[in-house]
């Protein structure tokens, strides 16, 4: 079983192929709503729940919304630039020239301080402030480069203070809430009141979808404990993250965001550029295929491609090298991690423990909430930890978590002996398990009721 999962962006290259990616392994569905229209998005939804019902597959939709990504205005033509060329970032469109620049977001020249550093382009054109008036920032170019509309502005240093939910977001949040996406990824989170935000807006909209913070700024490195301890997860979006504190610092914080949120049950997903050489060739470079097995080996819970199944000419085979390289990293992944175990954790310790012992073909946990499955999930046991529920929505959400595979849902009882029964029954007629297969279950006394689980059995099918 394939225990790191797999996320793929959904565009042009793969919007008729989603069949074909279930049937290759992806975990995942990521909607990226900086693209496209919400009705596109909610078609896309409804193919994505149609292919796997067909399959009988438990995949997951990722919504990820745009969050206040700052882009320059328009530029006629192109502007090359030279070290020591001086640009002016205005808020007023009227001023507007050759050398003089707009932006989506003119509020924030007031929160930019003179010695800061603006970058252009994905980094690659660095400006220092050398001076601020009103409504305009005066730039010095730091090396040569070319800019052209709408490309995004990064600002490193500065403190802005605009919120990570935009009034797009808020209307994205909310359709999303209406269709049903089982997680949501918050971009450009800076601090927790981001996150909680964001689920003030899905509560009202009647939703409880996992909320997962996307790590890509300056801001959310420095409070990255307080982000993770109100987000249901992480995404390491290493793209933005490289421009804000460069991308030396990545490899290491990559390794620190996965390891703090494995030990805080948090599902995290590695993101940006994992294969990005097989948007136009049909292999990747070792370069890339060792950087995922890295990201395998430092506990990720999934692995994201991006313009690999969005434009990609590849889109399939990319699938199928992640899933190949993943299977053959875990054959030496350091399995049964040890942890200062608290008293949330005895139950899920002790059967990872018990696996080591016991010849199980796996861990079968009856949850309500997926609370427990993902404290297993924390000591990471080498046998599939099959999750069995109530709520197709649970289910779905952790198609996200490593190691976990979900099955099916049985209707709610009182009666624990009921529940093994039904559960006996459907996995021998699904050919999930044979007859003789011993597995460990982990269920509550209290069946259906989320945080009661308290027993630990050695079933055998």
């Amino acid at each position: 079983m394939k225990k790191v999962k797999i996320v793929a962006t959904i565009g042009p290259s793969t919007i008729n192929r989603i069949g074909e990616l279930i049937e290759k392994g992806v975990d995942v569905f990521r909607l990226n709503f900086s693209h496209a229209t919400r009705e596109h998005h909610g078609e896309v939804i409804d193919k994505i729940r149609e292919e796997s019902r067909k399959r009988g597959r438990k995949v997951a939709i990722l919504q990820d919304i745009s969050g206040p990504k700052i882009r320059i205005g328009e530029i006629d033509g192109l502007l090359e630039l030279k070290r020591g060329d001086i640009l002016r970032l205005i808020s007023s469109p009227e001023e507007a020239g050759p050398y003089a620049l707009t932006i989506s977001y003119p509020s924030i020249i007031d929160d930019v301080q003179e010695g800061e550093y603006v970058f252009f382009a994905d980094g690659t054109i660095r400006t220092k402030v050398i001076s601020k008036e009103s409504g305009e920032l005066v730039l010095k170019v730091k090396n040569e480069g070319v800019l052209s509309s709408r490309k995004g502005v990064n600002f490193p240093n500065s403190n802005l203070g605009l919120s990570a939910i935009t009034p797009k977001d808020e209307e994205d949040l909310k359709f999303g809430a209406q269709k049903g996406v089982d997680i949501v990824a918050i971009s450009f989170v800076n601090r927790r009141e981001d996150i909680l935000k964001a689920r003030e807006i899905l509560k009202e909209a009647g939703s409880n979808p996992w909320v997962i913070a996307k790590i890509e700024t300056r801001h959310a490195v420095e409070n990255l404990d307080e982000i993770l301890e109100v987000s249901d997860g992480v995404m390491v979006a290493r793209g933005d993250l490289g421009i804000e504190v460069g991308i030396e610092k990545v490899p290491i914080l990559q390794k620190k965001i996965i390891r703090k949120a494995n030990r805080l049950k948090k599902p995290v997903i590695t993101a940006t550029q994992m294969l990005l050489s097989m948007v136009n060739s049909p292999f990747p470079t070792r370069a890339e295929v060792s950087d995922v097995a890295n990201a395998v080996m430092d506990g990720t819970d999934g692995v994201m491609l991006s313009d690999e199944t969005t434009v990609g000419k590849y889109p399939i085979r990319a699938v199928e090298i992640l899933r190949g390289v993943i299977l053959e990293t875990q054959k030496i992944y350091p399995y049964y991690k040890k942890y200062e175990i608290e008293d949330s954790d005895a139950i899920a310790a002790s059967v990872a423990d018990l696996c080591k012992g016991l010849n199980v073909k796996g861990i079968v946990t009856f949850t309500s909430s997926g609370t427990t499955a993902r404290s297993i999930v924390k000591y990471r046991p080498d046998v599939p930890i099959f999750a069995v529920t109530h709520s197709d929505e649970v289910l779905n959400r952790l198609a996200m978590v490593w190691g976990i595979k979900p099955l099916f849902t049985l209707p709610k009882t009182e009666n624990p002996e009921q529940l093994i029964s039904l559960f006996r029954e459907k996995v021998v007629k699904e050919g999930i398990l044979q007859r003789g297969d011993r597995v460990i279950a982990t269920m509550g006394s209290l069946v259906g009721q989320e945080g009661t689980t308290n027993m630990i059995r050695i079933l055998e099918i």
